[in-house]
């Protein structure tokens, strides 16, 4: 029996465009803090090495700064690291693991897979890599890592790779699907004992062994994530498997739909984005619906406003939401406007009834009068 951790898609130096300023800085540091979890977890665990299926580096044109950061996180885990080139960090001639940085303060038990020999990590274990090379394989790089090899001698095998198994692609034109049914064929004659797989974000059982899974990444990066921010513990020989999922991510993306019509569900709006937990780590979109009078509308920015003051980030979804604002009378009865002024509103109102960017544009002019005379007042 063997024990190790599988992990992947670390993707370091991720950055998000829609974070808040102080944002940009704590979530790609959330990233390197997931290696120190992931040393704290091996040794917890007991774990004889550390296998990373693929892109862990966003980019493979590496800052310098993100290399010598990652090289300093992963000295903290205690045991053998295995990197394996995927399709953000691929093997080629700008390889991040060919870098100056990385070759100079890489440890001497972090081992990038550079190709498809086998690698015998301790007696009767041996990996079996498949790297990328380009950002667009073109063969099933799994099969080729598998053939034409015959079953271990002794011990077991295990295939670390980066990828989509086909069965879960809807892209079928894609020449470097990974075979599920020839990698489960391979599982039960013996020549394969377990597939690693990484490139799929969310924890992932690929097949019906239980021995082709997806760890999915330490540190959720979208919102359409199923079970992001873990590790898998394994244990494993010829004739069990044992897969343990312990969390590690401490960010969140939610995705959360309001139906709006008046003064009553804007408050209950206001009461979920409070009652959210560790604000500062947790980025929400919003889908909007229904109908809002202008001062409804100008009252639901100062609360979106609000709410981005503690939250990591807070966007509001064009294509999923569907609010509709509509200019009414009482919206601006106790302005107290007369001459230019009220002529002026007067106008807008009329724009802002229409369609189009016009009245888009007219909308919002009039919700930010309405929140500025609101302000002033």
């Amino acid at each position: 029996m063997v024990r190790f951790l599988h992990t992947g898609d670390w993707q370091l130096g991720m950055t998000r465009h829609f974070l808040a300023t102080e944002s940009q800085a704590l979530y790609p540091a959330a990233r390197f803090a997931s290696l120190r979890a992931i040393g704290r977890i091996a040794r917890d665990r007991a774990c004889e090495f550390v296998v990373c299926c693929g892109d862990g580096f966003e980019f493979n044109e590496g800052f310098a700064r993100t290399v010598a950061r990652a090289c300093d996180a992963l000295a903290t885990i205690p045991v053998p690291v295995w990197l394996l080139p995927g399709n953000h960090d691929p093997l080629n001639t700008a390889a991040v693991f060919r870098s100056r940085t990385f070759l100079a303060r890489k440890p001497a038990h972090v081992h990038v897979i550079e190709n498809e020999t086998p690698i015998a990590v301790k007696p009767g274990v041996e990996l079996v890599g498949a790297p990328w090379t380009s950002k667009r394989p073109l063969v099933d790089l799994v099969a080729r890592a598998r053939a034409p090899r015959g079953a271990p001698s002794s011990g077991v095998r295990i295939a670390v790779a980066h990828g989509c198994v086909d069965t879960l692609s809807p892209d079928e034109s894609n020449p470097a699907l990974i075979s599920l049914a020839a990698a489960e064929s391979a599982i039960a004659s013996g020549k394969l004992h377990y597939l690693a797989l990484g490139d799929r974000h969310s924890l992932t059982d690929g097949g019906a062994s239980g021995r082709v899974r997806y760890a999915g990444t330490p540190e959720a990066t979208d919102y359409d994530e199923v079970a992001p921010g873990h590790v898998l513990v394994v244990d494993l020989d010829a004739h069990d498997v044992k897969g343990e999922a312990v969390r590690t991510g401490t960010w969140r993306f939610l995705r959360e739909k309001a139906q709006l019509s008046g003064a009553a569900d804007l408050a209950l709006l206001q009461e979920r984005l409070a009652g959210l937990e560790d604000k500062s780590q947790c980025i929400v979109k919003l889908d909007l619906e229904g109908t809002l009078t202008l001062a409804q509308k100008a009252a639901l920015d100062e609360l979106l406003d609000n709410a981005r003051l503690t939250l990591g980030a807070l966007e509001v979804s064009e294509r999923g939401s569907d609010l509709k604002v509509v200019p009414d009378a009482v919206d601006f009865a106790d302005l107290g406007l007369s001459g230019f002024a009220e002529r002026a509103v007067e106008r807008l109102r009329e724009q802002a009834s229409g369609t189009g960017q016009e009245a888009m544009t007219a909308r919002d002019a009039l919700g930010l009068l309405l929140r500025l005379t609101k302000e002033a007042s």
